[in-house]
């Protein structure tokens, strides 16, 4: 089994950072793709940004400019560095990796999520 356990979440005024750190641990043989998506009260859980195992990034329109995905493959770990944050940045924010426990049994997770509030 895996766990990804997320650190870094809080309360911040508008126009503050946050960085989110996210650690995967447990039986993994590679990690692929990580990312972080979020969850506001009332909304579907959407995509923040994506990281591959390589470095290539996708972030959604939303916080292009603002937002910084990054990882430390030697351990397994990937980062939300968030700048400029606004009121509607509040919300969930949960982990996720694919993950490969041998070179056939792949799954993915998501981790217990961590709580940011941007206030105004």
């Amino acid at each position: 089994q895996v766990q990804l356990v997320e650190s870094g979440g809080g309360l911040v005024q508008a126009g503050g950072s946050l960085r989110l750190s996210c650690a995967a641990s447990g039986s993994i043989f590679s990690v692929n793709d990580m990312g972080w998506y979020r969850q506001a009260p009332g909304k579907q859980r959407e995509l923040v940004a994506t990281i591959t195992n390589r470095g290539s990034t996708n972030y959604a329109d939303s916080v292009k400019g603002r937002f910084t995905i990054s990882r430390d493959n030697a351990r397994n770990t990937v980062y939300l560095q968030m700048n400029s944050l606004k009121p509607e940045d509040t919300g969930v924010y949960y982990c996720n990796a694919d993950i490969f426990h041998s070179s056939f049994e792949r799954q993915r997770y998501w981790g217990q999520g961590t709580q940011v509030t941007v206030s105004s």
